[in-house]
This record gives structure tokens, sequence and C-alpha cells, in this order.
């Protein structure tokens, strides 16, 4: 098996990262993770952070990103990015109900294609990660299917986040395969849970901001664990990432419980070493 460029979405150490980043960034780097994905900047300019990750030979392949920080930003919000050093821009996460099947569905294209417009001038690949809610049909079809269909893939490509899609009930390998090619960066992440496709493990919103009644995680016994430690055959996903042409893994943990978040990404790199990697 190939050996992938791995990297940490440090949203899985969020709590460290906003008490001390230069000791996360040290601790991140000394476990073997060589490149880290944003999802925050703590009040630091990109000019310290990219002076951190220097320091520490670390690389900032990506940052999760709002589309509201381009929207109100522009230029200079993309020169933040790309002071870091950043290839990706993915989209951590957008409402339900402006995706396809909505009236808000062409507005949200806009969105994606002036921000992706950007992005590319910039030198910068607009990413979409998704949860489980755009495995939902619409007239047959994912959600998530109809943002790659419907926005030019050189402004928008996926960035699968395996937990997500296997608790849509759907299987990571497939989408690996399906989208072969377009998948550049891939999120490692383990659960487990009594059911699959059993409804949202996290809390969601309406329009109006009212939650949206569900599968409770505690009622499916959801929770997220290390690399190696859930439900996920991750030598498959391996597999199929290779086959697929993908660079980057990304290890994300987006909640511990027994173990500190330092300790539980140790784990998932530990796991990975295993592997290869």
């Amino acid at each position: 098996m190939k050996k992938f460029k791995v990297g940490l979405q440090l949203y899985s150490v969020r709590d460290q990262m906003e008490k001390d980043m230069e000791g996360t960034l040290k601790a991140v780097k000394e476990m073997g993770y060589d490149y880290v994905e944003f999802a925050g900047y703590f009040g630091k300019s990109a000019e310290e952070i990219r002076a951190l990750l220097d320091k520490y030979s670390l690389t900032c392949i990506s940052v999760h990103q709002g589309l509201d920080f381009y929207e109100e930003g522009g230029q200079s919000a993309a020169e933040y990015i790309k002071t870091l050093g950043a290839k990706y821009s993915a989209i951590p996460w957008y409402q339900a109900e402006k995706l396809a099947g909505s009236p808000e569905w062409e507005e949200t294209k806009a969105i994606f294609n002036r921000c992706g417009e950007l992005l590319k001038k910039n030198g910068i690949q607009m990413l979409y990660h998704n949860h489980d809610f755009e495995f939902v049909k619409v007239d047959g079809k994912y959600k998530h299917d109809y943002l790659m269909e419907e926005i030019s893939r050189d402004l928008l490509k996926p960035e699968f986040d395996t937990c997500w899609v296997r608790y849509a009930g759907e299987d990571p390998c497939k989408y690996l395969d399906l989208y072969a090619g377009d998948v550049e960066v891939l999120h490692l992440k383990d659960f487990t849970c009594k059911k699959l496709a059993n409804g949202p493990a996290y809390a969601l919103i309406d329009a109006e901001g009212n939650p949206i009644k569900g599968v409770s995680k505690e009622e499916n016994e959801f929770r997220f664990r290390p690399v190696g430690q859930g439900m996920q055959d991750f030598p498959a996903i391996l597999t199929a990432a290779e086959k697929a042409g993908t660079e980057y893994i990304i290890v994300e943990q987006d909640q511990t419980y027994e173990l500190p978040s330092l300790e539980a990404v140790r784990q998932s790199r530990e796991y990975l070493k295993t592997l290869g990697q």
C-alpha cells in the first residue's frame, strides 16, 4: 500500500489549541503528524500561525472554513489562507435546508461558485466536508451528489468524512470509487453505535434556529472513537483511497470521552503506523 501524507484535523484538539497553540502543534508533530487542517485560528494572525508551523516543520494542508469568511472578507480572507500555506479550503458544514430540493438551492450554488472562483484565483481548491444529512435523497439522488454534479468539479471537490458516510448507511469505499480522481483529501474518523442510518448524531437546527428532533446520540449509543477502535474497516478504506488517488488522510475525532484529546489522536496515529502509514 502507498504511503499517504498523514494529517490531523485540529478541531480534534481544539481544547488544547485554545489554551496553548504552540505546545499543541509541537505535540502533534512529535506524534508523527506532518500535516494539519485548521478549524479556527484562536485570535492569531496568519503570520503568527505560519511561524509556529514553520518552527515545528508542520504543513497546513487545509482549513475548515465557512463561506461567510470569504463572502465578507473577499481577497483579504483568501490571503489569510494563502499565508497559512493551505492548498485546500473545506466547507465544514452547510445548512441542510439550503441544499438541493430547497427554495434556497439556486442561491446556495451561486455562493459556492463565487467562493470557489475566489479560491481558485488564489490557487486554493474548495472542498466539501459531508455529514450524514447530505445522504438524504431528493428525487432519487443524494443531496451530496447534486452538489458535485451541479457545481463545476474544478471549483468543488469532495472531502469525504468516512464516519458520516458510513453512519448514513453508505460504504465509504463505494464513494471513493465513485469519485475516484477527485478525493485528494480524506477524513478518517471512527465511531461505534447501535444502528447505522438512524438519524443525526449531532445537533441540527432548522431555518428558524429550532432544534430538529431526531434520534439522539445517547439513544443510539453513538460514540466517536480513536481510529482503529470502532466500526470502520480502515484497511479497506485505505486500499480504496489508494485506488482513488487520495494523497492526504486526515484524522479527526469530534469528541473524546474517557481520554484527553491529545491522547486520543496519539492512539489514532499509532494505529495508522501499524497499517504502514
